[in-house]
């Protein structure tokens, strides 16, 4: 079995993020500063939108660190480059220049200075929420492409479950129990103060 195969059954049970040793290893690996960070799947116009969209997912708030200070954008990288297969990464590439042309139409411009105005507007338009059509998916319900809902609700799920999987997150945010021994059934308010398990 493939290396890739491998790390995308510990990492992903049926469609959902599962943070093995193994996915937990490959986000802690991440560790280079966005400003030096240099993408190893995306190309660095690519890797600067990404940086852009995943703080205006998950920004810095009083309490929480944003998605980059965690280094959310490497690790989405990373499992881009190492876990999805071949045919998976063709439609994120595709994807990505899609997503590259709606917020940079101008080639010659410097993707520095697209807007945050323009991602948010990039995200509204397509990041669909539950029970809103895709129509762009049913107009083409036979094209194997990503709609531009799916790509940016895959971003958006991998930027999340990634930064949950964070040590930072895992243990100091969320309830974090080393060696969970004992099973708890009550209200979650009473037991924990509303806070989450993180494993």
């Amino acid at each position: 079995m493939k290396r890739r195969d491998a790390l995308k059954n510990l990492g992903l049970a049926t469609g959902f993020f599962v943070a093995t040793p193994t996915i937990i290893g490959l986000l802690q690996s991440c560790t280079s500063e966005v400003k030096n960070w240099i993408p190893e799947f995306l190309t660095t116009d690519q890797g600067v939108a990404l940086v852009k969209l995943v703080d205006i997912i998950l920004p810095k708030t009083d309490n929480l660190p944003a998605a980059t200070e965690l280094n959310v954008p490497q690790f989405i990288d990373k499992y881009m480059n190492e876990v999805l297969d071949d045919e998976e990464q063709i439609k994120y590439k595709s994807a990505f220049a899609n997503m590259m042309t709606m917020i940079k139409p101008n080639t010659e411009e410097s993707i520095e200075h697209v807007s945050e105005d323009a991602y948010k507007i990039l995200l509204d338009k397509h990041m669909l929420v539950k029970d809103e059509i895709d129509e762009e998916r049913e107009e083409n319900p036979e094209s194997l492409e990503l709609t531009k809902s799916e790509f940016l609700n895959s971003i958006k799920w991998m930027t999340i479950n990634a930064y949950l999987t964070t040590e930072q997150i895992g243990e100091n945010v969320l309830v974090y129990d080393p060696v969970p021994s004992q099973y708890y059934c009550g209200n979650l308010q009473e037991l924990t103060g509303g806070k989450s398990y993180s494993l």
